[in-house]
């Protein structure tokens, strides 16, 4: 039978007399083993421990939704992404919004995904098609306002800006003046040791040649509507594909400049334009419809207001009723037009939205941002 070597030890009385100091010292020996014993293995299970907590870093570095050995998904930090919305100025809705997003997906880095708009645009694209399709009307109109406010918060924000004209992309389109004059060109490439763009032309098409060593400010907008400027200087001139083409100089002091408070969508959508007059003053004020129907088409859009061109003579100032059909919505929206210029028989006028529903809006954002079912 084993006995604890905690438990107390009793010998009959008459044997007494036969205990010798040899079987006392085999009891030490043995205590004293089994404590060391016991103490290495504490230690192994503690030194094991350590070793896990460190490798528990490297394995939450996996691929979006992987899980570790542990059999846990690992997901971001939600108090580190409370920091990323405070920086951004996000309120407590949307920063519970954009938590929600990034969990959905299975997020395990949020600054790499706000920093790459075309992954931040499919963690946004999934939850608006689960919150289309979830909860009551209310509900799912009031989660996709959020939603797409989120959206646009981030768009404005400065986090994952530009550094450097090198990353600029081809076909970017520059804004340069020289002179008092404007002009508009692309940019052909951006890899080499300098920039290669369009040669400006002027109005009968022949090439401007500016003088080497010009000093030039350049703007430009990138695809997320972001502004920049730079300043730079003409290296020279080369020939790229047959045609005239400008070296300047590459720059790695970017300007963030204000921008479009809401991202922008080319477009051609036919849409019905009906006047609207106000009638009175004050709290009297009504607005009244004219039932005459006017037909245009939309060339550009965001929530904030459109572009449209009609064969008809618009004032500034004034104010319509649009209406036009995105996929199998309807949506309408009152605006004002800001301005208008006439290009032949054709005249494009740009219009500020006064009123627009938030359904009209969410189909608006969904269109721009390309999150429907085209």
């Amino acid at each position: 039978m084993m006995i604890s070597l905690f438990s107390p030890v009793f010998f009959p009385l008459q044997s007494l007399t036969n205990f010798a100091l040899d079987d006392v010292a085999f009891s030490l020996t043995d205590f004293i083993i089994g404590v060391s014993v016991l103490a290495v293995i504490i230690a192994a299970v503690v030194i094991i421990n350590i070793r896990s907590k460190k490798a528990a870093p490297s394995q939450s570095k996996g691929k979006p939704g992987e899980k570790n050995s542990s059999g846990m998904t690992s997901l971001f930090s939600s108090f580190k992404l409370r920091g990323i919305a405070r920086d951004i100025g996000l309120n407590n809705e949307q920063t519970k919004m954009l938590i929600t997003i990034f969990k959905t997906d299975m997020v395990t880095d949020p600054q790499t995904s706000i920093n790459t708009p075309s992954l931040l645009d499919r963690h946004f694209k999934r939850s608006y098609r689960i919150f289309e399709q979830s909860g009551s009307e209310k509900e799912s109109q009031r989660n996709l306002s959020v939603l797409f406010s989120v959206r646009n918060a981030l768009e404005n924000s400065v986090i994952g800006g530009l550094t450097s004209t090198q990353q600029l992309r081809e076909n970017t389109v520059f804004h340069i003046t020289f002179g008092k004059e404007k002009y508009y060109i692309h940019l052909l490439s951006a890899k080499g040791d300098y920039i290669i763009v369009e040669s400006p032309k002027n109005a009968l098409g022949s090439q401007i040649k500016m003088p080497k060593g010009t000093k030039l400010t350049v703007m430009f907008f990138n695809k997320n509507n972001k502004g920049y400027s730079f300043e730079t200087r003409i290296i020279g001139y080369v020939a790229r594909d047959g045609y005239p083409a400008m070296e300047l100089a590459h720059s790695n002091q970017l300007r963030f400049l204000s921008q479009r408070r809401f991202r922008r969508r080319q477009t051609s959508i036919a849409c019905n334009l009906f006047l609207v007059y106000v009638e009175g003053s004050g709290k009297k004020q009504r607005l009244l419809l004219d039932k005459r129907k006017l037909q245009g088409n939309i060339a550009d859009i965001s929530v904030g207001g459109c572009s449209i061109k009609i064969k008809a003579p618009v004032q500034a100032g004034a104010r319509f009723k649009i209406e036009f059909t995105q996929g199998d919505e309807n949506v309408a929206a009152l605006g004002q037009v800001l301005r208008s210029n006439k290009t032949g028989a054709v005249t494009i006028f740009h219009v500020r939205f006064l009123k627009v529903s938030q359904r009209s809006m969410n189909i608006i954002n969904a269109f721009v941002y390309e999150y429907g079912y085209e």
